[in-house]
């Protein structure tokens, strides 16, 4: 197999469901009806609908019976094989096409009405005329402002298909102004930021794989080598997965001709190794991957194929443990399955699916309350079996990848007044507040250096704790310190994003309260 080819792991699948048998028995006026069964050819299922159908006493919704026999039926498979009804199909898609159409805005609710964060270049709220910091009070005739409209049925009301057309009405300086805006496609990014954190360490925070994450990535590491990178820390925290091909397309990038990145295999798919081709561009790049507990499937793909070639350092906390392969079998109706038909497993072997258990879906709470998260001793490791890297080392399967530095959750910046302010959500609301106050000079600033000294100059620290004040929260004695050094930097991201920099701004700034970069900044390679 050409090492640079790989399955498409896409394709619609067409399913045909056997006529079912087994022992029914039904009584119908002292009759009796017996049908003769086999399991094994699904029988059973099609015969309880059909008398369902027939002989129920009331009118049958059999869409919404058809649908929780199949929802009951997949329960009992691994946990990440599911039915999607078509809202949902459609959502799950979304996300990962790279884009979807609507109106080209992001915005936040910091006080029960949508505030335009940022207007996407050449989109259609653009071109319509929206402006950063609109506030959004009707979307067509429907009133969202004011009234607790939760954000996803907002979402839900601006999105459409391309072409169609809405209508939006914003309040902007204290005037309410109607716009007509014609849906368009909108691209959607994988890559929130990359920028150089020094004059040879590049930093990448990818969110997600989509079917843009390659074509991302490659623009963003350019951009970083033609500015001096040697060295790139590549935030992979709280990334859930996505497309194989592009996790593959990407690990590529850093690995030599004939290095194995994964292989595949289920009980109906003969393994299928996958290794790099040697024409990756990255190859003398030095580099730590960032992971924690929310960063799952393509993203342990990526992780276990640095660790396991001993290509890079792993950093952070044990990933989520999700290495099943699912194939799409999308229906007519447009609703489908995720069919889980194969397992992954690392170069060494691994296999880093974690057990499934009763409380799977709450696994993250398990570690946080046994102590995992702050203590690398209380992790939970299946090591009843041993695997090696390239160079020999260690490493375990059976519950994620396990970091080859440990980062605990830090607990101990979270003050009283912290906590205050985060309940009423002081620091997304004063940002807001600062926008409408300094939004012609803000709304301008294309250049890092340039918004420190900007932010400073005007005294963000005296002003949230005057906001704050009037909100009823007060530092108390002794909280200072620590709201210098943890709080301050959160309030200049949030109200940096509404700079031109955008997320990169964001970023930059809690650079310096990240634990798990700085450690990474700080550690020597393999």
């Amino acid at each position: 197999m050409d090492n640079r080819s790989y399955t498409v792991l896409t394709a619609v699948l067409g399913m045909v469901v056997g006529v079912l048998a087994t022992l029914v028995v039904v009584k119908v006026a002292g009759s009796r009806k017996q049908f003769d069964g086999d399991y094994n050819r699904w029988r059973k299922l099609n015969l309880i609908l059909q008398e369902v159908e027939r002989n129920y006493v009331d009118t049958i919704d059999m869409k919404a019976m058809t649908d929780a026999a199949v929802v009951a039926a997949l329960s009992k498979l691994d946990p990440h094989t599911v039915y999607l009804p078509p809202v949902a199909l459609e959502a799950s898609e979304t996300e990962l096409a790279g884009n979807f159409e609507g109106i080209g805005i992001q915005f936040n609710v910091p006080n029960d009405t949508a505030i335009v964060l940022s207007v996407i270049p050449g989109g259609p709220s653009e071109k319509a005329g929206l402006m950063q910091g609109d506030r959004i009070m009707k979307v067509d005739s429907a009133v969202i402002a004011g009234n607790k409209t939760p954000q996803d049925s907002m979402v839900a009301k601006m999105k459409g298909p391309a072409g169609t057309k809405v209508a939006i009405t914003v309040r902007r300086d204290g005037t309410e102004i109607p716009f007509e805006i014609t849906r368009g496609t909108i691209p959607v990014h994988c890559v929130d930021a990359a920028f150089m954190l020094n004059d040879t360490t590049g930093y990448i925070r990818l969110s997600k794989f989509t079917m843009t994450t390659y074509y991302e990535f490659s623009a963003a590491t350019d951009k970083l080598l033609q500015q001096g990178m040697k060295r790139l820390i590549f935030d992979l925290r709280d990334n859930t997965g996505g497309y194989f091909d592009q996790a593959f397309l990407v690990s590529n990038e850093f690995l030599e001709a004939g290095d194995p990145i994964v292989y595949m295999e289920g009980l109906h798919r003969p393994r299928q190794d996958f290794k790099a081709d040697g024409k990756g561009k990255l190859k003398d790049i030095d580099l730590e991957v960032l992971i924690n507990e929310s960063s799952a499937s393509s993203s342990e793909i990526f992780a276990g194929a640095i660790q396991d070639n001993d290509r890079g350092l792993i950093v952070g906390r044990r990933s989520f443990g999700k290495g099943l392969v699912q194939e799409p079998v999308n229906f007519t109706d447009g609703s489908g399955i995720r069919l889980t038909v194969s397992r992954f497993y690392t170069p060494s072997g691994r296999c880093i699916q974690k057990p499934y258990s009763d409380d799977y879906a709450y696994d993250i709470y398990e570690r946080y309350a046994h102590g995992e998260m702050t203590d690398a001793d209380s992790m939970k490791v299946d090591r009843s079996k041993e695997y090696f890297t390239r160079k020999g080392r260690i490493v375990y399967g059976g519950g994620g990848i396990v970091p080859d530095v440990f980062v605990p959750l830090d607990t101990t910046k979270a003050s009283n007044f912290f906590i205050q302010s985060n309940r009423k959500a002081l620091q997304v609301r004063f940002a807001s507040a600062m926008f409408d106050r300094y939004r012609k000079t803000l709304a301008s600033i294309d250049d890092f250096k340039s918004l420190e000294r900007y932010l400073d100059a005007i005294d963000l620290k005296t002003k949230f704790l005057e906001y704050a004040r009037n909100e009823g929260v007060v530092m108390k004695p002794g909280e200072e310190a620590d709201f210098d050094t943890y709080m301050m930097p959160q309030i200049k991201a949030l109200v940096g994003r509404y700079s031109k920099l955008d997320d990169e701004a964001f970023y930059r700034f809690y650079i310096g309260i990240d634990e798990t970069i700085n450690t990474a900044l700080n550690t020597t390679g393999l």
